[in-house]
């Protein structure tokens, strides 16, 4: 499962050795937006290192800097040769900028795009589509930027953009995960937007404070009620008198076989969440 997505600055030296013991899905050190021009060099040495020495609990990823600035291009070499397995891409606008990230992958290497503005809105699928890209990521923060959007405590204006991400996910077989919610110490508040993302089908939500992982990994687990409905709907398909039925009846609704799929899904992240 990967419920949360934590970044954290590469920057940051404490950071990077309280990353190795959170119990975060995965943990991004992050060498764009939470790193200063004059500390990209710095950053960069940090993250190599982080990568080559390991022991992190976390799935371990790196943000790079975008292609088009003095410092992604490096970025992306020194983790290449680092043995870097997941990189993380800012602002990816399109399949051509997907494909460059891709083929510059060391093998076994997969990428993160992120979805930040407008034109990577209108070719999510094409985005998509890219072999070695694993997960669209939305990039909420610049997106509304770049759409001008006014502000929203239910993110009205991103509705839309919701829904289609997490459909070229599912289009793909992707992960999709959902932006951050940039105040963190309003828990109730981010526990909404997670169940608000859960709701539009993501897999998971960005992270910026470890404050946030307990309730992003409630939020994106399956309740009590849906794992007791979802161990009913297995039994049943597996009685004898459901045997070559396409629909049968469990507590009183009709279930066809794509519900029989979605339960085993939800059985199924009960063990990858251990």
């Amino acid at each position: 499962m990967t419920r949360s997505a934590l970044f954290l600055p590469a920057s940051n030296a404490r950071a990077i050795e309280k990353a190795r013991t959170l119990d975060c899905d995965v943990a991004i050190l992050d060498l764009e937006d939470a790193v200063v021009p004059e500390a990209k060099l710095e950053a960069r040495a940090a993250a190599v290192e982080a990568v080559r020495s390991g022991g992190f609990g976390p799935r371990l990823g790196v943000r790079i800097n975008g292609l088009d600035t003095d410092w992604g291009a490096d970025d992306l070499r020194a983790l290449s040769d680092a043995g870097a397995t997941l990189v993380v891409a800012p602002k990816v606008d399109d399949a051509d900028a997907a494909r460059a990230l891709t083929a510059a992958l060391p093998s076994g290497a997969v990428l993160w795009a992120m979805i930040e503005t407008p034109r990577a809105l209108l070719n999510l699928n094409a985005i998509a589509a890219v072999e070695g890209l694993e997960a669209l990521m939305l990039g909420v923060n610049d997106l509304a930027v770049g759409l001008r959007t006014g502000p929203s405590p239910d993110r009205e204006p991103l509705k839309p953009w919701l829904a289609a991400t997490v459909a070229a996910a599912r289009a793909h077989g992707l992960l999709a995960l959902d932006g951050v919610y940039n105040a963190f110490t309003d828990l109730e508040g981010f526990a909404a937007e997670c169940a608000q993302g859960r709701l539009y089908g993501f897999d998971g939500k960005s992270l910026i404070h470890p404050s946030q992982i307990g309730p992003a990994h409630a939020a994106f687990a399956p309740s009590e009620a849906e794992i007791a409905r979802a161990r009913a709907i297995v039994a049943a398909f597996a009685a004898p008198d459901a045997d070559g039925k396409g629909a049968i009846r469990v507590d009183g609704e009709m279930v066809e076989r794509l519900h029989l799929s979605a339960a085993e899904r939800v059985l199924q992240s009960l063990d990858h969440g251990r």
